[in-house]
């Protein structure tokens, strides 16, 4: 599967262009390689496309702002994933044929055949996916029951007995669209509104489905596979393009956000694609050194611990964090030493501390002091 393009590239707009701006962007890219003006040519058919599902995310703030954080990730653009993108024609038609306003010429844009007749769309559905840090670490595929409303099959998700069991509207001839005329003294003017005989949909059920009432859509358990990519982060949310309830009498799906929440790990604590953990040392071993094993996401890790090592001293463990839902790289293992002190001693263990403490060598040296003294003043400063 080819990488899918930055969408404000395939717009041709800056990281800060306005809504108005994307829009113009969008209107002149979708006229440059509108079908109908490149019959047969598919790669145009294809750019005609991207740039749909481009102005599909830029033009929703909420969309545009998780592009911007977590990239095609982020608004299901992951590869494989199956989120965003996949639109139809009609899809992009029905969805943003009003921006292109009295522009003619080509079917769809106003005055073609798929403009008049309303296009009902199906809601929303949106679910919680808890993912521990291993998922996080190499992505996982979840599989996972969502009760929604499904077409009909039936009827074919058309609302009427047996699939065919209705007629062209007669108030609006098929269009879903009613046009008036009145005088005015400015001369005439035509106003267009929906067909009030069949709600825009353009025919008249004669016979309703029995199974769905005429609805077209049924309530069901469906299993729907999520792949979720690699580094994803607690409240993130992704989409699957037409996997939300389906449209009343047919139209198009709504689709399945996925938000994501993160399970805590006992031992690591995630900071952004970093990973910390807490080392707590005995006095020996931070005196004498040694060597220590420290948790990682999937396994141990052995870590040098250097003669003299001081408290608050950070070992970094590279590439043992987690991966960058970009794919720009892997973050590090911060290792946070710390030196615990025993509650209590025994009588032998405190002679030789009160031993040690008596000699030149337990005495901290005017670097260590003064290394520290600048650190206590940082934290004024």
């Amino acid at each position: 599967m080819s990488k899918k393009r930055d969408y404000y590239e395939v717009l041709g707009v800056a990281k800060n262009a306005s809504a108005e701006e994307i829009k113009k962007a969008y209107r002149k890219k979708a006229i440059e390689h509108h079908p109908d003006r490149n019959q047969g040519d598919k790669k145009a058919e294809e750019r005609f496309k991207e740039a749909a599902e481009a102005y599909e995310i830029l033009s929703d703030e909420n969309k545009r702002s998780r592009y911007d954080r977590f990239g095609h990730a982020g608004v299901g653009g992951a590869a494989g994933g199956g989120f965003g993108g996949g639109m139809s024609m009609d899809d992009i038609f029905s969805q943003f044929g009003d921006i292109f306003g009295g522009f003619g010429g080509f079917g769809g844009f106003g005055g073609g055949g798929r403009g008049g007749r309303r296009t009902n769309r199906g809601s929303d559905l949106r679910v919680k996916v808890k993912l521990n840090l291993k998922e996080i670490l190499n992505g996982v595929d979840k599989k996972i029951k969502v009760k929604k409303y499904v077409s009909c099959s039936h009827c074919n998700g058309n609302g009427s007995e047996g699939g065919d069991s209705y007629t062209t509207c007669d108030t609006c001839r098929g269009s879903g669209v009613v046009t008036r005329v009145t005088n005015t003294i400015l001369g005439q003017m035509q106003t267009s509104s929906t067909c009030p005989s069949c709600d825009g949909e353009g025919k008249t059920i004669t016979k309703k489905c029995t199974y769905c009432t005429g609805e077209g859509v049924i309530r069901d358990d469906e299993i729907i596979t999520i792949q979720i990519p690699a580094g994803v982060a607690e409240g993130m949310q992704l989409s699957m393009a037409g996997k939300g309830n389906a449209a009343r009498r047919g139209g198009i799906n709504g689709d399945l956000l996925i938000v994501i929440e993160e399970e805590k790990h006992p031992d690591l604590i995630r900071d952004e694609n970093d990973l910390i953990y807490n080392l707590f040392l005995s006095f020996p071993t931070a005196t004498l050194g040694g060597s220590v094993e420290v948790p990682t996401i999937d396994g141990v890790a052995k870590v040098k611990i250097e003669p003299g090592t001081q408290p608050g001293k950070v070992l970094r463990l590279r590439n043992k964090g987690l991966p960058s839902v970009h794919g720009y790289g892997t973050g590090d293992l911060l290792v946070n030493v710390n030196v615990y002190v025993p509650e209590s001693v025994s009588d032998k263990e405190r002679k030789v501390l009160e031993d040690w403490e008596t000699s030149s060598s337990f005495e901290p040296s005017k670097t260590a002091k003064k290394t520290v003294f600048s650190k206590f003043r940082k934290m004024f400063d």
